[in-house]
């Protein structure tokens, strides 16, 4: 198989991450957090200029996925997804969701009350 001399069992794959992306890093200008949502907008997109990486991507994405799940399917480094996930988002191939604000942790007297109560049972 052709594959075979471009993976090797202990080592992996033997393409490193900043051929994937061409030296490039994670773009400054769009913000992709590991829990941010991707989703591959339905249409024919011209795969002129695409990795198979990129290709994959708007495979999985049909459904909405996080950068860190897409990261674990395509089994490439978190900032290497962030890097074609920016290329998809500039060509207009995928929308992004951020995650929402993180919610804030009650506070300290509503967490003793409630253990109180417990304790009370």
């Amino acid at each position: 198989m052709a594959d075979d001399q471009w993976y090797d069992e202990a080592a992996g794959p033997l393409i490193r991450p900043y051929a994937i992306t061409r030296g490039r890093i994670p773009s400054v200008d769009i913000k992709l957090d590991v829990a941010t949502q991707v989703m591959a907008i339905r249409g024919n997109h011209d795969p002129i200029g695409l990795t198979p990486e990129h290709l994959t991507i708007l495979e999985l994405c049909q459904r909405p996925l996080s950068v860190a799940e897409i990261a674990v399917y395509v089994k490439v480094p978190l900032a290497v997804v962030k890097v074609l996930c920016s290329d998809l988002i500039e060509r207009g191939a995928v929308i992004v969701r951020s995650p929402s604000q993180p919610a804030k942790a009650p506070d300290r007297e509503l967490l003793q009350a409630v253990l109180d109560g417990l304790n009370k049972l």
